[in-house]
């Protein structure tokens, strides 16, 4: 180890760049940033990354679970060598800079995964051990051995999520997985006393997991902690005792240090106190950044592992790496009368996981329901199949990080209305165009017996809400195929919302557009007044109404809407191709449906919850019938 008078002068540079950004934008957390100073200082030394080659497989991963510390975060990038200069420093905060106010994945170099909602990071970090494990047992343990490691805060354990991952983490003895706990005892509201009194030791011996407990201002104790960690054959948690704002003249351990700048005059208080130039801001003398510089060896590293491989070695991970989804032989379901688009998913499901070797996921202890388990491919770590036990929201976010892993494509899966649990997690994949695939059946009032708990009503409309993802609910097998083949070339989440019931396939024909332009013409007539649009089990409603309604003289063109999310993104050209503007609009879907507004005239969805009944029964009691759609497109003509 460095001498401790170099690494308090790394310690304190990162304090005072953090200090200097917050204060500088007039906005932010110091008090995390200054604490973790000393424990990301002796971390530095332990790490092993490449700034020039931030997608090098084997490197390290640290995640910022807690991403309010962005000041810690931004200065440790630029001090390694990533693509983050003083300049972005200065601009901290501000529109359009590289250093926004939480870690952005794909933004800003050298940031693994956005965190920022708290308890994610956690769950990320669980990800990226369970991709490294898994790709462990494809490649070897001599090609893949790479640690990651997540600081986190109070905040994070005090979430529910990082529970739940964690307990996953421990169950599978995820040995290389290094928790980093800056127990503070300070959040927002004050010491964590006024709301939390949990033995964090205990909750972590009790889900498998290595503690250490440390003072994480001690140089020593902090190294020695990381090198045994390194070691351990169980994942490792490691409590640091640590003061907020440590280094803060006067604001030392103060909750008050969380979330506001901490002023000039402390600032150069607490500079004086250190030995630093109190007129100096954002000063990175050259000795410390030639410290923490990891562009040299990084490359070294990067190079001996590269030469490392054999040929064999490096097809595997090229076949990984980019998978030809070309190759992939779907099912054919045109001989097929009738199925429900939860069981033509799980066919194909199988047939991309055949063709694609890291293609792999599970579900929320629903794989029997949801229909997705992949046959005789084994469970994870050693197959394909993961159970992740009943943590929907960890699961979306472990997936979240496997996906981004560089080698696989990950799906998670649970009943629609349970996505509720994993929102945040799927607004994150979205915020940072991470590929996951969710698999969320059970679609609607369809769900029957179960009644109103388990049916979702406004969930379609919610996540159509959602910028940059892209819900699939396909009106039958064949439309379920074509979402597929649009889904895995975006780069962006989808959803498959699909149906427990059986599902009559729809004839292969279609008169204008395809399902990848999100919504496309299945029946046209040449004089028709009206356009009734519809997804899912409501299209063969649609189009049987339809019949209905030309046996009295009312001609009506039909669209199916696959993904609302593509549709509303084609030109002014398709959509009036699509929707006859001399027609009117009429919408119907078993659920909340008030987004068909944009192109509705009048929408016919659900008003309330549900209720507990046998499907068809339902579907009746809510107008969702041939005769009663008939008879409310005749009165509101």
């Amino acid at each position: 180890m460095m001498s401790k008078e170099l690494l308090q002068k790394q310690a304190n540079t990162i304090r005072f760049l953090a200090a200097d950004m917050v204060q500088k934008a007039n906005s932010g957390h110091p008090g995390a940033p200054m604490g973790l100073a000393d424990i990301a200082t002796v971390l530095s030394n332990h790490l092993n990354i490449n700034p020039s080659n931030d997608k090098w497989l084997n490197r390290d991963r640290l995640v910022f679970s807690g991403g309010h510390a962005t000041g810690l975060v931004y200065s440790l990038l630029h001090l390694w060598g990533f693509d983050v200069s003083v300049s972005d420093m200065k601009n901290f905060r501000q529109l359009h800079s590289k250093t926004p106010g939480h870690p952005e994945y794909g933004h800003t170099h050298g940031v693994e995964i956005t965190t920022g909602p708290l308890g994610q990071g956690i769950a990320n970090a669980v990800g990226f051990s369970m991709a490294s494990k898994y790709v462990q047992n494809l490649l070897g343990k001599n090609v893949i051995n790479h640690k990651v490691y997540c600081l986190c805060g109070d905040g994070d354990l005090q979430e529910g999520i990082s529970y739940e991952a964690c307990a996953t983490a421990g169950h599978l003895n995820l040995d290389n997985l290094v928790i980093i706990y800056d127990s503070n005892s300070i959040t927002i509201e004050g010491d964590t006393s006024i709301a939390w009194s949990e033995n964090v030791k205990k909750r972590f011996d009790a889900i498998n997991f290595e503690v250490i407990e440390i003072d994480g201002h001690n140089f020593t104790q902090i190294d020695n902690a990381i090198t045994k960690a390194k070691e351990c054959d169980k994942p490792v948690l490691i409590i640091a005792k640590t003061a907020i704002a440590k280094g803060s003249a006067t604001m030392e351990g103060s909750h008050h240090s969380h979330g506001a700048p901490l002023g000039e005059e402390e600032i150069r208080a607490s500079k004086i106190k250190a030995g630093f130039d109190p007129d100096e801001t954002f000063a990175v003398p050259y000795d410390i950044k030639g410290a923490f510089d990891k562009l040299i060896k990084g490359a070294e590293a990067e190079n001996a592992w590269n030469e490392s491989l054999s040929e064999e070695t490096k097809a595997k991970i090229e076949a990984l790496a980019n998978p030809n989804f070309d190759a992939i032989e779907y099912p054919d379901f045109s001989e097929v009368e009738k199925i429900a688009t939860r069981d033509s998913n799980h066919k194909i499901l199988n047939a991309i996981a055949k063709a694609i070797p890291g293609f792999l996921g599970g579900s929320a202890d629903l794989a029997p329901s949801n229909k997705t388990e992949l046959k005789d491919m084994k469970d994870f770590p050693n197959g394909r199949n993961i159970h992740f036990g009943i943590k929907e929201h960890a699961m979306a976010s472990i997936c979240n990080a496997m996906n981004l892993y560089g080698l696989f494509r990950v799906y998670s899966a649970t009943f629609f209305v349970f996505s509720d649990y994993l929102k945040p997690s799927a607004r994150i994949a979205a915020l940072s165009n991470i590929p996951q695939h969710f698999i969320w059946t059970h679609d609607s009032i369809g769900v029957g017996e179960d009644g109103p708990t388990h049916q979702p009503i406004e969930h379609l409309s919610q996540f159509r809400a959602l910028p940059n993802f892209y819900t699939f609910r396909p009106a039958d097998a064949t439309e379920n195929v074509e979402s597929w083949k649009v889904a895995l070339k975006l780069n962006a989440p989808s959803a498959f919302v699909c149906s427990r019931q059986g599902l009559e396939v729809l004839k292969p024909q279609k008169v204008f557009g395809e399902v990848a332009n999100g919504a496309y013409l299945l029946k046209e007539r040449e004089d028709a007044t009206i356009t009734i649009m519809a997804s899912g089990s409501e299209v063969m409603l649609a189009l049987k109404t339809a019949c209905h309604l030309e046996e009295e003289g009312i001609l009506a063109n039909v669209v199916s809407v696959p993904c609302f999310d593509l549709f509303i993104e084609q030109d002014k050209e398709y959509i009036e191709k699509v929707i006859n503007k001399n027609t009117k609009v009429f919408a119907v879907e078993a659920a909340r449906g008030l987004e068909y507004y944009k192109f509705a005239d009048v929408v016919y969805g659900m008003d309330t919850f549900g209720a507990s009944g046998p499907a068809d029964k339902l579907f009746e009691e809510f107008g969702f019938t041939i005769k009663s759609l008939k008879e409310k497109i005749k009165n509101d003509l």
